[in-house]
C-alpha cells in the first residue's frame, strides 16, 4: 500500500486504532454486517446495481433507515457519482457492483478518482471464496485489474473481516492525499454468520501520512519568498482537499504574490480577486501561463507539475526555484527537482507559511514585487481571455457557458465533461468559492459530467448543480438522467452541441490540415436541406423527454436567456438544454502539445509579444 497525497480534512469514520469494542455483539450475516459498517462510518448514499455475488448486501441495505441506494443504469454512472457526492460533499462517496462485469465497468470511475484524488469505496462482490481462480462465472480479479489506480484495496473472504476492512477502507481513503480504496467481498462471506461490533481495531501499521511539515523548510520556504523578484503561487487541488483556502487567500495578501490556479484548483482563490492571474496550462491565460515561466520562484501548493501545467518539461519555468508542498512524497521532485521540499497537509504548510512569513516581515525582509507587476498587469491587459462571436448569427458556445454560469443561483454547482466545453467553462465560469467546480481533470474522462453532476445533487439537494456537458461526452452516460428523474435528483444539463467531438476536431484543424476523420457526429443529410448545426440524431429534446426530464432547445442568441432562465425555474426534475452552437468555434489560448510554454498562442496565429526583461 503506497500512501499517495495532496492533504484532506474529509470528516472522518467513526472508528478508533485501539481498545475494546463498546457496543454489544450482534449475531448477523456477512452482508448485514457490511451495511452496519456503512452506517456507523458515516455512508448515507450508495451508487450502485445488483448482480448475483453482491446480492446478499442487497437485502439487508432495504431495511437500512440510515443508508439511501441510488439505483443507476451503468456501473460507471455509479463510480462517477461516487466522486461527484465526494468532491461536492467532502465525504467520502460510495459505489457498489456485482463481480465480473459490475466491477470492471467501475475501473473508469476509479482511475479517475485516483488521477484526481478523490476519496471514494468502491464496494464489489466476488465469487465465492473456494471458486476464486477457477474462472467461475463472472469473475474477474477486480483487485489485480485496480491495483495501480486504487490507493489501497482489500478481498475479504472471512465475514468476521468485514468491519473492519471497511473502516480502514474509509479511513485510507479520506486522509492524506484522498482516492480511491476497493473492497471486495466473496459471496459466501456475504452469507456467513458472524458477530458485528463497533467501532473495530484498525490495523494499518504501515500507513503513517505525513501532515505537519518539516519547521526548517518552512524557514527556507519563507525566506526565499521575501528575497524572490518575481514570485508566483502555483495553486493545485490538493488545496481544495485541504479545506486550505482561507490560509491561501491570507498568505496571498500577506506576500502580495499571483496567484494561480490549476483546473482542479479552480476556486481555491477567487479568480475575481486581484492577485489572481488566471489558470495556467495547455489552454491556460496567456498571464499564468507567462508568469510560470518568467518567474524566479515558484510556490508549489498540493500541485504535482503535470504535462499539461509544463507544456515540454526542459524547457518550463527555466529562471525558477522550486518550493513545493505536497503531502505526498511522491511527488515532490517527480517532475521537477524541488530546492524546497516540504512534505506535509497544505493547511498547515500554508498556516506554517504565514507565521514564518510574518516573521521575515518583522525583521524588514519583504519581497518588492512592483516590477513583476508591471509585467503581470501589462500582460493581463494586452492578452485578457474572450472569444469573438460567430459571423452567421449563431450561438457562441463561450457565450451560452458565460451565461450559464452568470444567471446561476448563488452556490451553483458546476460538473463539466471533457474537452472544449470543459476549457471554456474553465475560463467563462466565475469560480469563487471551494468545490463548486467538479471535473475529470487527470484522467480526461468523457462521459463524466451527467452522473457527477448527479452524485454531487443527492450529495447537496439544497443547492443547484449544471452540468456542463458536449455533444460527444453526452452520449456516453445520458442514462443517468432517467436515474436522476426516478430518484428525484433534478440537476440541470447544459448539452454546447456543435455536432463534433470539439476538442479532436480542433485539433485536427491546426495539425491534420481539416482532415476530420471520424470526428464529425451527424449524418450529411442533417446540413443538406434538413436542420442546421449540432447533433440531431439523436434528438436530444426527444431522448431526454423519454427519460422523464424538462427539456428543451436554444439556437439563437435572442432566445439564450429566456431558455436558461426557465430551466433555473423548474426544480422537481432534471432539466436538459440542447444548446446548438457554431462548430468552428476553438479553445484560446493554447500551447501546442511537446511544445515550450514558451510557445503560448493568444488566438490563432497570435503570438503574444511580451517585450519584457523578466530574464535579465
Amino acid at each position: 500500500m503506497t500512501e499517495q497525497a495532496t492533504g484532506a480534512h474529509h470528516p472522518q469514520p467513526r472508528v478508533r486504532n485501539g481498545g475494546p469494542a463498546s457496543s454489544p455483539v450482534e449475531h448477523v450475516t456477512g452482508a448485514q454486517s457490511l451495511i452496519r459498517s456503512l452506517e456507523e462510518v458515516g455512508a448515507d448514499t450508495v451508487f450502485g446495481i445488483p448482480g448475483g455475488t453482491i446480492l446478499p448486501a442487497y437485502d439487508p441495505m432495504m431495511d437500512s433507515t440510515r443508508v439511501r441506494h441510488v439505483l443507476v443504469r451503468h456501473e460507471q454512472g455509479a463510480g462517477h457519482a461516487a466522486e461527484g457526492y465526494a468532491q461536492a460533499t467532502g465525504k467520502v462517496g460510495v459505489c457498489m457492483a456485482t463481480s465480473g462485469p459490475g466491477a470492471t465497468n467501475l475501473v473508469t470511475p476509479i482511475g479517475d478518482a485516483h488521477m484526481d484524488s478523490v476519496p471514494i469505496v468502491a464496494i464489489t462482490g466476488q465469487v465465492a471464496s473456494k471458486a476464486i481462480g477457477t474462472d467461475a462465472f463472472q469473475e474477474a480479479d477486480i483487485c489485480g485489474i485496480t491495483m495501480p489506480i486504487t490507493k489501497h484495496n482489500f478481498l475479504v473472504t472471512k465475514p468476521e473481516d468485514i468491519p473492519r476492512t471497511i473502516a480502514e477502507a474509509f479511513h485510507i481513503a479520506s486522509t492524506g492525499r484522498p482516492g480511491p480504496v476497493l473492497v471486495d467481498i466473496s459471496k459466501d462471506a456475504l452469507q456467513a454468520r458472524t458477530t458485528f461490533s463497533w467501532p473495530p481495531v484498525l490495523d494499518l501499521p504501515g500507513y503513517r501520512p505525513v501532515t505537519k511539515p518539516h519547521a526548517k523548510q518552512i524557514r527556507e520556504a519563507a525566506k526565499l519568498i521575501a528575497q524572490a523578484k518575481r514570485p508566483v503561487l502555483y495553486v493545485g487541488g490538493g488545496v481544495i482537499k485541504a479545506g486550505a483556502t482561507a490560509e491561501l487567500k491570507v498568505l496571498a495578501e500577506l506576500t502580495g504574490a499571483p496567484v494561480t490556479t490549476t483546473l482542479m484548483a479552480l476556486g481555491a482563490f477567487p479568480d475575481s480577486h486581484p492577485l489572481h492571474v488566471g489558470m495556467p496550462g495547455m489552454h491556460g491565460a496567456v498571464t499564468a501561463v507567462t508568469a510560470l515561466q518568467k518567474a524566479d520562484l515558484i510556490v508549489a501548493l498540493g500541485a504535482r507539475f503535470d504535462d499539461r501545467v509544463t507544456g515540454k518539461l526542459d524547457s518550463f519555468a527555466p529562471y525558477a526555484k522550486i518550493v513545493h508542498a505536497d503531502i505526498d512524497p511522491a511527488e515532490i521532485g517527480k517532475n521537477r527537482t524541488a530546492d524546497v521540499p516540504i512534505v506535509g497537509d497544505a493547511r498547515e504548510v500554508l498556516a506554517d507559511l504565514v507565521q514564518a512569513v510574518q516573521v521575515e516581515h518583522t525583521e524588514g525582509n519583504v519581497g518588492d514585487y512592483s516590477l513583476w507587476w508591471n509585467d503581470l498587469n501589462r500582460w493581463r491587459e494586452t492578452y485578457p481571455l474572450g472569444y469573438s462571436q460567430p459571423g452567421d448569427g449563431s450561438l457562441s458556445p463561450q457565450q451560452v457557458i458565460q451565461r450559464v454560469g452568470q444567471l446561476a443561483p448563488e452556490d451553483t454547482i458546476f460538473a463539466a465533461g471533457v474537452g472544449q466545453h470543459q476549457m471554456w467553462a474553465a475560463h467563462f465560469l466565475d469560480h469563487e468559492k471551494p468545490s463548486t467546480w467538479l471535473n475529470s481533470g487527470g484522467a480526461g474522462t468523457m462521459g463524466y459530467a451527467v452522473p457527477a453532476a448527479m452524485g454531487a445533487k443527492a450529495g447537496q439537494p439544497g443547492r443547484t448543480v449544471w452540468a456542463i456537458d458536449g455533444d460527444g461526452c453526452f452520449q456516453m452516460t445520458n442514462q443517468e438522467l432517467t436515474t436522476c428523474a426516478l430518484n428525484n435528483i433534478p440537476i440541470k444539463v447544459a448539452i454546447i452541441n456543435n455536432g463534433a467531438l470539439g476538442m479532436v476536431r480542433q485539433w485536427q484543424t491546426l495539425f491534420y490540415n481539416q482532415r476530420y476523420s471520424n470526428t464529425v457526429l451527424h449524418s450529411s443529410t442533417e446540413t443538406e436541406g434538413g436542420p442546421t448545426g449540432g447533433t440531431r440524431v439523436p434528438d436530444f429534446v426527444k431522448l431526454a423527454e423519454a427519460m422523464g426530464c424538462v427539456a428543451m432547445r436554444c439556437e439563437s442568441p435572442d432566445e439564450l436567456d429566456a431558455v436558461i432562465a426557465k430551466a433555473n425555474s423548474i426544480n422537481d426534475r432534471p432539466v436538459v438544454v440542447d444548446f446548438i452552437v457554431h462548430e468552428d468555434a476553438q479553445v484560446w489560448p493554447m500551447v501546442a502539445a511537446g511544445t515550450s510554454n514558451d510557445e503560448v498562442m493568444a488566438a490563432r496565429g497570435v503570438r503574444p509579444d511580451f517585450g519584457d526583461n523578466a530574464e535579465d
